[in-house]
Order: C-alpha cells, then sequence, then structure tokens
C-alpha cells in the first residue's frame, strides 16, 4: 500500500510514512542497515551483510520511482536500494523486531553501530 504522504525530517534523519488510519517514522540508520540493496541483502538467501557503523548516517536525498517506490541516497555514498511500497510497510510493521535482530546481530559480531575513524599520520 502506496503511503498517502511521505516526510523527510533531515534534522532528526527521519523518514515519516503517514498511511490513511496510521502514521510511522523510521531512522535513516535504521533504513540504512535494512536497504534492500544486493549490497546488503546479498544475491540469496544467508548472502546478507551485516552493516556496522551507521548510527550517523542521514539522507542526502529521496527520489520517487515511478509509482511503486522510492529511491534513498545516504550520507555515506549508499544509493543502490530501491524500497517499494511494499517493502516499506513491512520495514514499518515490523520495526521493533527487525531493530533488535539488528542490534543482537551486531552483538554476536561484536561490532558497533557506532562509525569507526582512521587516524590520520
Amino acid at each position: 500500500m502506496k503511503p498517502t504522504e511521505i516526510k523527510i525530517h533531515k534534522k532528526s534523519a527521519t523518514l515519516s510514512l503517514h498511511y490513511p488510519n496510521e502514521s510511522f517514522s523510521l531512522s535513516a540508520e535504521f533504513l540504512r542497515v535494512h536497504s534492500p540493496s544486493a549490497e546488503v541483502q546479498g544475491h540469496g538467501p544467508g548472502q546478507s551483510v551485516l552493516q556496522v557503523g551507521k548510527r550517523l548516517v542521514t539522507f542526502k536525498d529521496v527520489i520517487p520511482q515511478g509509482h511503486y517506490a522510492i529511491k534513498i541516497i545516504f550520507s555515506d555514498g549508499h544509493d543502490s536500494g530501491i524500497y517499494s511500497w511494499v517493502y516499506l510497510r513491512d520495514l514499518c510493521d515490523g520495526q521493533d523486531l527487525y531493530w533488535q535482530q539488528y542490534l543482537e546481530q551486531l552483538e554476536a559480531k561484536n561490532a558497533s553501530r557506532d562509525p569507526q575513524f582512521i587516524a590520520l599520520n
């Protein structure tokens, strides 16, 4: 189901999706780590790549893709995910579960949401 309204909140790095009887707010970090792109999801079952260090990611742009999806360009340069209306709604409905699973995956890999800074000599 296509949202009736989509709003980008650059300051809070959230995307608001409004439907006839409810609204959802998804963070840029959440959308980035759950990108539907092959870079994140892989090319088949069990090939997904855990996204780390994305806590500070923000939106650079959101571009409509026909009448079925949006493309999100993130501040870390990731721009290959096409978020269909069906996929976005699934992320909205499963947000709490998906976020908890993501945090558990990070913990299992001893990884962090925080970006790693490389010291320059």
